[in-house]
Parts: structure tokens; C-alpha cells; sequence
């Protein structure tokens, strides 16, 4: 019987040697297999693997693979998802992390689920991504995609931000606080949740907006439509740090508007059958466990 997935790129979490252990295990499995492998060009120097499998570009990855494994945390998959968007391969996450929201295959199960997913036994995720864009002076200066989050904060500063927020060119409020979460429906159980922002389904079609300690008590957060358009002025004389996915950054101005929408592309996350959300949050968020005596 034919593979599902004829060419697979394995990603993972760097400087780790427990990682660097199950992506060579991994790739051994998969040429077994008669699977073409491919080992991401960092993820290859840093496990020493560079001799024994082909090593890829992510350019080269999302023109040749079928599906990328990514072993590692979920800011591991979050790195390839924004790597791969725009090629659209699909993603399966092992979780060599710590929570796993978005890498639910266990490590000591990872070969036994691969073996499904070549026999085409899996469940496909789509999970929708934002574009943010930042202005300066009517000229853009920054473009990126994110699968989590868009954090607008204070940065270096002790001082809170001032900024005004629109939503489809209509003015919404003026805020002061220490920033704002932009969050997709993947993104509201990071860290929009820890600011108590709404836990967002993934077939909810919405973008939330989580104020960061907003120097009002009637600031709470709202989740718009995903079809919506989110555009936030920096307010003189503040300066803001905005962050994207927790992972990369840039030093916005005085002045400057951030423009936030729903991205072209899609996420296509692969989870084992059986596969729930709703188990995930249970398990992650231990709800319905009984309490700890002391």
C-alpha cells in the first residue's frame, strides 16, 4: 500500500539531545518505509545530523514536502507554521515540550502515530492565521504572519502606552495600559489566557482583544469577527515593543499604526484519531481534577 505522504521534513526543537535522539529514530523509521526524508538545515546542525539524510532549506521544505514532523514545543511548530504558511504543508507536532497545546503526540507514542498518519489514518486541523503590517510616515515598514498572537506592550519602559484602537475604520476606545493581546482562536489559550482573554474554540471565527492591566476597570476583553480589520495607533509621545508569536519583534514609534486582519493562509495542523480539544484542555488545564489536599 502506498504512503500517504511520500516526502517528510523533520523539524526540531534546537540545542536539545533528547530531541537530536528521536528526530534520527524518526528518520530511520521513515526510510524503513520508503519515505524520502528531509532534516531542516538548523535542525541538521544542531543534532549533528549532516551526513546521513538530505538537509533542507524551509524554502526547500515547503517545495518538496508532503508533511514536516516537528519534534519539540509548541513555539518549535509555531516557528515552522509561519515558515510553511505560505507553501501549505501540513504539520504534525511531538511534544518534547512542556504543555503541548499544539504538539499532542507523545513522544513515547511518536512512531506508532506516524505509522498511522502514513496509512492515512489522521484528522486534518485547520486553524486560521493574522497578518500584521505597521505603518510609518504612510509607508510599511514591517509585515508578518502570526498563528498565536500579536503583543503590543510597553516594552523597556516602567510606563504604561497610549493608543487608539479602530475596528473596520470605526474608533473603538482610547486606551492606557501596559498594551494589548491580538489573538487567533489558537493563540487564546497562550498568553491571552493568562491576561483572562476568552478561551476561543478553533472553529470559532474571531479574534480576540485582551487588554494588558488597562488603567480602566471597564476595559474588558472582546473577541471581534475574524473578517475583521484592526488597526491601533500609537499615541505620542509613547514608544511600543510589539511581539509576534513570543518569538520575534520590532520597536514600533510614536505615531505608528499597526494593522492587524485575518492572514490568506491557513495552518493545517495533523492530530492522531480520536484526537480532542476538549481533552486537551482538560488534561492541560487540569479542569475537573480533584483538589490537592495539603
Amino acid at each position: 500500500m502506498q504512503n500517504a505522504f511520500q516526502t517528510v521534513a523533520l523539524i526540531g526543537k534546537y540545542q536539545s539531545p533528547e530531541v537530536a535522539g528521536a528526530v534520527l529514530r524518526l528518520a530511520h523509521f521513515l526510510r524503513e518505509r520508503s519515505v524520502a526524508v528531509l532534516i531542516e538545515q538548523a535542525t541538521a546542525s544542531a543534532t549533528g545530523i549532516t551526513s546521513e539524510f538530505p538537509v533542507a532549506t524551509y524554502e526547500q521544505i515547503g517545495s518538496k514536502a508532503d508533511l514536516a514532523v516537528v519534534l519539540g514545543g509548541d513555539g518549535t511548530l509555531l516557528t515552522a507554521a509561519r515558515r510553511l504558511a505560505s507553501h501549505q504543508v501540513p504539520l504534525a507536532g511531538v511534544n518534547m515540550g512542556r504543555l503541548g497545546f499544539l504538539t499532542d503526540i507523545a513522544c513515547e507514542a511518536m512512531l506508532e502515530r506516524i505509522s498511522e498518519f502514513l496509512a492515512g489514518d489522521f484528522l486534518r486541523d485547520e486553524r486560521m492565521m493574522l497578518e500584521v503590517s505597521i505603518e510609518r510616515a504612510g509607508e510599511r515598514v514591517f509585515n508578518t504572519a502570526v498563528l498565536n498572537d500579536c503583543v503590543i506592550n510597553k516594552g523597556e519602559s516602567g510606563r504604561m502606552i497610549e493608543f487608539e484602537l479602530h475596528v473596520d475604520g470605526e474608533f473603538v476606545y482610547f486606551q492606557r495600559s501596559d498594551g494589548i493581546i491580538i489573538s487567533t482562536p489558537t493563540g487564546s489559550t497562550a498568553y491571552a489566557m493568562s491576561a483572562n482573554g476568552p478561551i476561543l474554540h478553533p472553529k470559532v471565527s474571531g479574534i480576540a482583544l485582551v487588554p494588558l492591566c488597562p488603567h480602566a476597570l471597564s476595559h474588558r476583553p472582546i473577541t471581534v469577527g475574524d473578517d475583521c480589520r484592526i488597526d491601533l495607533f500609537i499615541q505620542p509621545p509613547h514608544d511600543a515593543r510589539i511581539h509576534f508569536d513570543g518569538q520575534t519583534r520590532f520597536d514600533a514609534r510614536s505615531g505608528d499604526k499597526i494593522s492587524v486582519s485575518r492572514s490568506a493562509y491557513r495552518v493545517c495542523l495533523l492530530h492522531p484519531l480520536g484526537h480532542s480539544y476538549f481533552s486537551i484542555l482538560r488534561e492541560k488545564l487540569h479542569w475537573s481534577a480533584s483538589p490537592r489536599l495539603p
